[in-house]
Order: C-alpha cells, then structure tokens, then sequence
C-alpha cells in the first residue's frame, strides 16, 4: 500500500520513467510469446525455437538495466535523515523500490498478454485478416503455464536486480590497520575508544561518581572525590581532521575506474577470434533466426567478446577524457567539465559504453541480414526487437545523466551561491558532451567496421 502511495504522489518525470519501464517490459514479454508461438507452430524442430528464445536474452537485459537505473533515479525510495524513525530504513526503502518495479513490469507484461491474445484472436475475432496467425500459432492452443512463466521472468529479474544493486550497505569506518581491538567493559554494546582498567566495572561505588565527558570507567574510579573534572568540551564543536604534519587536507579523489586495460584485452581478443573464426575453414554452423545467414560459433563468440570489451572500456575511457580537457593549462570551463568526467566516470561511462556496444554489434548483424526478393528488409520481430534494445540502452544513457546531476545537486547550488553564471553549468555540459561525442563517435564506427570485417567475407 505504501509503494502504491509514493508511486500515486510522485513527479510527472517519474511517471514517465515508470511508464518507459512498462512499455519495455511490454515489448519483451510480447518477443518471449511470440517465441512461445513459434515453439507451437514448428513442433518438429526445437531447435530454431531455443534460438528464438535466445535472441530474447538481449531485450530482457536491456529491459532489466533500464529498470535499475530507473530505480536508482527515483527521489521516493532515497533515504533520508529521520526516516528509520518512522520504519522507513535503507531495507524497507530498498523493498518499496522494487515493489514498484515489479508493478511497473507487471502492468506491462499483462499489456502484452492481452496484445498477443488480440493478434492471435482469442478475444475479439482475428485481426488483419488473420496476418498474425501463422506467426502466433493461433491454430493451436495456448499453454497458459507457460506463457504466465515467461511473462514473470521480467517482473521477477528486474525486482531481483533492484534489490542486489539497492541493498544497504555497511557505513561503520573500518579501524585503522595497525590499531588493536579495544575491549570495553562487560554487557557494553560496540566498541568503546577508551580501555577500562582490570576491575574497574566492580569497583564500589565506581558507578555513583559522576565521570567527565571523554573519560571512562576506570579513570572515574581512580579519581577523589574532591578534585574538580575538567570542563567538559561543548558537543557542537567539530575538530578538524588533520594529517600528521598538522595541516588540514581535502578529502581525497575517487579512484580512477580499473577496467580500462581488461576492456582493451577483451575487445582485442573478440577482434582476433573473429578474424581466426571466419579464416579457418570449418563446416559446423548455426542456422540462426529470421533471415540472418548462417555463421560459426565462434564468430558470434567473437562479436559478443568485443561489444562486452567495449562496455568494459567505456568508464576507463571517460575518466580519460577529462583528464584531456584538463591538461595544457586549463580555464574555469575547462576545469569544471573535466573535473565532473572524472567524477561520473563510472555513473555515465558503463551506460555509454553499452549504447556502443549495441551500436556497433547492430552495424556488424546488418552483414548477415540477407532477406528474401519478395519479403521486407526487416520483419516486424527483428524491427521491434532492434527498436527495444536501443531504446533501452539510449533510455539508460539519459536516466543516468539525471543520476548524475541529482547527485552533484549540492555543488550545483554551491557553485550558484559562489557566483557561478548559470551559463557556464550550461556550457560546461554541452562540452563534457561533445567531448565524450568526440572521442566515442569515431571509436564506435572503428569497432564496428573492425567487427564486421569477418562477417562479410
């Protein structure tokens, strides 16, 4: 009831990401029972359906990132100050974040069930002329079991991912390496940061002294009872944290993303597998669906080998590029872009990488499309299926962007309050984007081109 109320009161923004969360779901779950009708049509050859229901892989985990990345964006479920006062913890709010992507990816699943039943014409009559009847098996019976099976794998997966990726995480400091373990008195809940003598706790009438602040058990007990305690220090002063040469220090950067060198050896090892694969002369091949030509195991090995290289490289290479706009003797707009790259390497670089991924896999496929004379360059599956994933992905990319910007909100404001013209923000955007353009623009077209080479010999 709780996750209905914030999902009822929330922004219209929200609701538009919610709604986009359904209408993928929606998409992919129609994909998985059109798979199913195939499956019902072609009894005789189940392998082409497991091929089918393979293909359905990709659009179900671009439909799950876009979930997540919706559920970290939504302002509802963030925790707050005071809200575990009222039950409200970082678990109850992880639980209503993926209650409400599991309604959003119900309402969609339940939008292609009655969809796929209207094509098929077990509703109203068939539509089309019967078009759809071939491809929907509508002949045949529909298994309900199975399709409500697949129409869960969506809403399931996506709450699932929800919760690993939203669950709360530790934030007591771990102590120092070369510091011991303090040992407190007896029935003491944690760690105490004072050592209590042997025997203090039992000693008569240790407990009935008032102690001052910053003093423990065994220090009061040793005291007489006529010396005065030190004033005690006022609780809303906070010392500064000092190094050991006494000075203060600002906090320190957050470490550069490490997965640049494995993306690189991962999109090399594609490229060459690819290159090997489509040289050696081999007869074992997989008829894969729709009317994309035939081809070995390991070139789509390959293909899958460098799209993932590529996402693996895309934080390492962000981080890179602003650390370009800012060498040789950088102005204010300079600094602030490539300052704010290197932060959000990690939050934009892994969705931008995956947008060219799919981009230059699509551009590789495209070379084993080889359609019929008398049939469309592309069905209506193949485009709904393209159409979801880049979607996804593009859809990603944004919701991360205003990931980003909620969370540099305070900086923001500082910047604004210090004086900052609004349209040097503006201008330091557009050119942390055409700076990422600039550099991912032409290194996709490259992969690409290098990834389709094999597939068109």
């Amino acid at each position: 009831m709780l996750a209905l109320r914030l999902t009822r009161g929330a922004h219209p923004a929200v609701h538009l990401r919610r709604l986009l969360v359904a209408m993928a779901s929606a998409g992919t779950g129609f994909l998985l029972l059109c798979t199913l009708g195939y499956a019902l049509g072609h009894p005789d050859n189940p392998t082409a359906s497991l091929f089918r229901l393979a293909w359905c892989l990709t659009p179900l985990a671009a439909t799950v990132h876009f979930a997540v990345a919706v559920a970290r964006t939504d302002p509802a479920t963030r925790p707050r100050p005071g809200l575990s006062a009222i039950g409200l913890g970082p678990g109850r709010l992880m639980t209503i974040s993926a209650t409400t992507t599991a309604l959003s990816c119900t309402l969609g699943s339940m939008t292609a069930l009655l969809f796929f039943l209207h094509l098929r014409g077990d509703l109203t009559g068939t539509p089309f002329d019967g078009a759809a009847s071939r491809l929907l098996a509508a002949d045949q019976p529909l298994p309900l079991p199975a399709a409500l099976t697949l129409l869960a794998l969506v809403p399931v997966i996506s709450s699932a991912a929800v919760m690993l990726v939203l669950r709360p995480k530790e934030t007591r400091p771990k102590p120092a390496p070369g510091a011991g373990r303090s040992i407190g008195r007896f029935g003491a809940y944690g760690r105490s940061t004072t050592r209590d003598t042997f025997g203090a706790y039992g000693r008569f009438g240790a407990r009935l002294r008032p102690l001052p602040a910053g003093t423990s058990a065994g220090d009061g007990a040793d005291a007489r009872p006529d010396e005065t305690p030190p004033p005690a220090a006022p609780a809303d002063t906070a010392s500064p944290e000092l190094d050991p040469d006494g000075q203060d220090r600002p906090p320190a950067p957050r470490k550069p993303p490490t997965g640049l060198p494995w993306g690189i050896a991962t999109l090399t090892a594609g490229l060459a597998m690819e290159a090997y694969a489509a040289a050696a002369a081999t007869t074992r091949t997989l008829a894969l669906p729709g009317n994309l030509a035939s081809t070995t195991p390991a070139v789509l090995a390959g293909l899958l080998l460098t799209a993932v290289g590529l996402a693996l490289a895309a934080p390492g290479l962000t981080h890179l590029t602003g650390l370009i706009l800012q060498s040789a003797r950088p102005g204010a707009l300079r600094l602030l872009a490539g300052r704010v790259l290197m932060e959000e390497a990690n939050r934009i670089g892994r969705p931008l990488g995956i947008v060219c991924a799919v981009a230059s896999a699509a551009y590789a496929m495209t070379t084993l499309y080889t359609p019929e004379p008398d049939e469309p360059a592309f069905g209506p599956l193949t485009t709904l299926g393209t159409l979801l994933v880049t979607g996804c992905t593009i859809a990603t990319l944004l919701t991360a962007a205003v990931e980003a910007r909620q969370a540099r909100a305070d900086t923001t404001a500082a910047l604004l309050r210090l004086g900052a013209p609004a349209t040097m923000l503006r201008s330091a955007a557009a050119l942390r984007a055409a700076a990422l353009l600039a550099l991912f623009g032409p290194l996709t077209l490259l992969v690409a081109e290098l990834a389709a080479l094999p597939l068109s010999r």
